[in-house]
């Protein structure tokens, strides 16, 4: 599996957990179908620090979006993206337009069809 299977598979695990909070290594052990200790230590930092640090990065996301619009009221994959984006920023591993080109193909493949523009503007300003 390369870095980009892997980094999809981060953001459906840091979805799934949008959607139904549980278990952080049972998501990753399901989604990625082997042990959390099997997959690339990044990613599993990447999971654990987006839903770690849901609140703290909801808020800056919240901050560059236009008026009248939240992270709460962001569909739960755009969260699970921009989520990602901002933990791979705070890990300082993966330079930033790395991430933001992978966070923006993301979007093209699965959110609506201009989302990807949102993606792109916000990760830009955080």
């Amino acid at each position: 599996m390369n870095r980009h299977e892997q980094r999809e598979r981060a953001m459906i695990t840091v979805y799934q957990y949008l959607l139904v909070p549980r278990d952080v290594d049972e998501l990753i052990e399901n989604e990625y179908e082997m042990k959390p200790e099997e997959i690339d230590p990044y990613f599993r930092d990447v999971i654990r620090t987006s839903i770690a640090n849901t609140e703290r990065y909801g808020a800056y996301i919240t901050n560059v979006l236009k008026e009248g619009w939240t992270f709460e009221r962001l569909g739960y994959i755009e969260r699970a993206i921009l989520l990602n984006g901002c933990a791979e920023f705070d890990l300082k591993t993966i330079e930033a337009p790395v991430i933001i080109d992978e966070s923006v193909e993301m979007a093209k493949k699965f959110c609506d069809e201009d989302t990807y523009k949102l993606i792109n503007s916000v990760l830009d300003i955080i």
